[in-house]
């Protein structure tokens, strides 16, 4: 079974799969504000999407930050992982963003852009819950510089 073709061994079923993006300018996260016409409306998260089929995980947190802000960014590191709810497995990614790149945000997926302080991301309270947990889980380590990517 290759890396890109996972399947849930009990169901048979191949797994959905998502990425996330993680970028820093100083204390401050790149978040997003979803769209009002795509899944979780209106939340505030990290850029991020799922993965086509034959893509490897680095090369769509690429295409997501490029399809969602018009970014270019390098993919980093892979420094979490989970799965949601609703099944679908995530890899969390950090990735390095030009500092003077414009952001464009997606017009139906994006509907605002934000640079929020750890602080102020986890008293946000449109934050999706999967955002948090990956928050809390990086102070919780001790060892929040590779899990934030700093």
């Amino acid at each position: 079974m290759k890396p890109t073709d996972r399947r849930d061994p009990a169901m048979g079923a191949a797994v959905k799969r998502g990425v996330v993006a993680i970028a820093r300018r100083g204390e401050r996260f790149l978040a997003i504000r979803r769209g009002r016409a795509v899944a979780a409306p209106g939340r505030v998260c990290f850029p991020g999407g799922h993965v086509e089929p034959g893509e490897e995980d680095r090369e769509a947190v690429v295409r997501e930050c490029r399809e969602e802000l018009q970014a270019h960014v390098a993919a980093v590191a892979c420094v979490w992982q989970s799965v949601t709810p609703w099944g679908t497995a995530l890899s969390w990614w950090t990735v390095e963003l030009d500092p003077a790149a414009e952001l464009v945000p997606h017009p139906v997926e994006v509907e605002a852009i934000y640079w929020m302080t750890l602080e102020e991301l986890l008293a946000e309270p449109m934050l999706l819950e999967g955002n948090r947990e990956f928050l809390l889980k990086g102070l919780q380590e001790g060892d929040p510089e590779r899990h934030f990517g700093l």
